[in-house]
């Protein structure tokens, strides 16, 4: 009999078990992208950005919905993802079985970017993976969500991005798999803090841009 398993419920031990992902060591955003300066209309949109989720942060707790609307939306929009080729997918459901034992792994997914080439040659390229949570939660409880969706899309490609957020911190994670599924945390970036949100800005830029043939 296969038992089901909600992602939601796994640990990150569960995850490394289950899946038989390795973690590397923390990596860098500049060896795997190419971060471009921010023009000064990005640099002030993302400012509004910033002030708008501060402004509700400051009245308590965003749900995982208004996360996605004040901070995730408005970033996808000026990186880049709202434009062809990329297609934005959410809620899509997911079903894993897990090797060598009788276990399924199912979820929802909360936001895809797709790459969908219009020759219809190359076939759909999945390029980001993004679990939100609430504001109160910490972004490291949406890390085995993330690396159990995104993990399934190595079926398909070689690597592919994910996110996870809680609309004040983004931890980004890069996933391969060659012979063994390897996954590196990319550092943490702040959306409260200059830098860290101009660097954030760079990456989902840098990831709407990435080819086909990671």
């Amino acid at each position: 009999m296969t038992l089901t398993v909600e992602a939601s419920s796994l640990s990150l031990n569960d995850v490394h078990r289950f899946l038989k992902l390795e973690e590397l060591a923390t990596g860098s955003f500049t060896e795997f992208l190419n971060l471009e300066p921010l023009t000064e209309f990005e640099q002030q949109d993302l400012l509004r950005i910033r002030k708008d989720f501060h402004r509700y942060l400051r009245l308590g707790k965003i749900s995982e919905g208004l996360v996605k609307f004040l901070t995730l939306a408005p970033l996808m929009r000026l990186a880049g993802f709202y434009d062809v080729p990329i297609r934005l997918t959410m809620e899509d459901s997911i079903a894993i079985a897990v090797e060598d034992e009788d276990r399924r792994i199912t979820g929802r997914m909360d936001i895809l970017a797709i790459n969908c080439p219009q020759n219809n040659i190359a076939p759909p390229f999945l390029v980001l993976v993004i679990e939100t949570k609430n504001s109160a939660l910490e972004v490291g409880e949406g890390l085995p969500q993330l690396l159990t969706y995104a993990f399934k899309s190595l079926a398909q490609q070689p690597s592919v991005w994910g996110l996870a957020t809680n609309g004040l911190r983004y931890q980004f994670v890069s996933l391969k798999h060659d012979q063994q599924p390897t996954y590196q945390l990319m550092p943490l970036l702040n959306l409260n803090e200059s830098p860290g949100a101009i660097e954030l800005l760079q990456v989902l830029k840098a990831v709407c841009k990435l080819p086909n043939f990671q």
